[in-house]
Order: structure tokens, then C-alpha cells, then sequence
């Protein structure tokens, strides 16, 4: 329920202040295991991404945000869990690739950080949709979150992950790589429409 309404509050604040527009949400699946893979350039990118579309997105959160009174409580209730910085621990990953073999959608920043935006991507994303099976879609947040400035969300295509399920070292970096990859060109494609 708080879910719920948390995404009708942060779609209208993205539509009214920030022009919202989504395109591709009929690549989303609509039940089943599915990984979002986004560019990170802000803190709002999360609500962002999981604003415009039906299903629950969960996602991974600094644990010291979960130490904060009353926004611990909040993000909690909403189906994020918390991450150390420094490292997902093991536990993190686990819980991960649960919510993922329940046919749940997680929504994941193979950047990292907001501070690598542009970056090469961490293996995170691909290892988790890999351990799980889920539809990988890659999603391209385009804009600069400036009030009344038009804000472009891109849901692709879910990405055939078969030729990396070796799970080797080499496999997770070649599929970060082609998830990144995809990210840049429908950021690129979407930036000149």
C-alpha cells in the first residue's frame, strides 16, 4: 500500500515538475524475475525508474540510510534493503537473487556510484540476473532533473544474457559490458530525438 502510494506521489511530482516521459514500458515483463539496468547521475534516478511502471521495483540502499529515523522505516516498508559501502556483502547478494528467484523486479546501477556515471560498470547486475535467471532490461535515464525541463526514461529490450552464463570472471565483464553498452546507445539515441 505505502508503495503504492509513494509511486503516484513521485509520478505526479516527475510528470507535473519534470515533464516526465516514458517510453518502452511494454519491454517490461510483466511477471517473472527482471533485473533494470539504469544509468546513475542522481538520487532521485530510483524513484524515477520505478515510477512510471505497475510492478514493484526494490532496490539496494546504503545501509546507513536504514540508521535515519523516520526514512529507515519508509525505505524499508517500500522493499528496499540496505548495502555497505565499500562492498555488497554476501548477505545483500543473497537476498538479491532471492527476491529474484520469487519473480521479483530489481532495479540495479551497474555505475555504482552517481560519481562514475560515464564509467566502465561494476559486475553486480550481471552476476545477479545470471545467479537468477531474470530478464535483464537495460534503462536509460536522459535529462538533468531541472525544474519544468523535460526528464526521458527508456525501457529497452530485454538482453539475451545466454552467451555469458559460464559465470566466469570474463563472462560477468563481458555481459556488464554489453548491459552498458545498450544503456549508452539508448541514452545516445534518446539524448538527439
Amino acid at each position: 500500500m505505502l508503495y503504492r502510494i509513494g509511486r503516484a506521489l513521485f509520478r505526479f511530482i516527475f510528470t507535473v515538475f519534470f515533464r516526465m516521459r516514458a517510453i518502452g514500458m511494454e519491454n517490461v515483463p510483466s511477471q517473472g524475475a527482471v533485473v533494470l539496468c539504469g544509468n546513475h547521475t542522481s538520487f532521485l534516478d530510483p524513484p524515477f525508474l520505478g515510477s512510471p511502471l505497475r510492478r514493484k521495483v526494490h532496490f539496494m540502499a546504503k545501509a546507513e540510510l536504514f540508521d535515519i529515523p523516520v526514512l529507515g522505516s519508509i525505505i524499508s516498508k517500500v522493499g528496499a534493503f540496505p548495502v555497505k559501502r565499500g562492498g555488497v556483502s554476501r548477505e545483500s547478494i543473497r537476498l538479491a537473487v532471492q527476491l529474484l528467484r520469487d519473480g521479483n523486479m530489481l532495479g540495479v546501477f551497474p555505475e555504482g556510484s552517481r560519481s562514475n556515471a560515464g564509467g566502465m560498470g561494476k559486475k553486480g547486475a550481471a552476476s545477479l540476473a545470471l545467479k537468477s535467471g531474470a530478464a535483464v532490461v537495460p534503462v536509460a535515464i536522459v535529462g538533468t532533473y531541472s525544474l519544468f525541463r523535460r526528464m526521458t526514461i527508456v525501457y529497452g529490450t530485454p538482453l539475451d544474457m545466454s552467451a555469458y552464463e559460464g559465470g566466469s570472471s570474463e563472462d560477468l565483464e563481458q555481459a556488464t559490458e554489453a548491459i552498458m553498452k545498450e544503456i549508452r546507445r539508448l541514452h545516445t539515441v534518446t539524448s538527439k530525438a
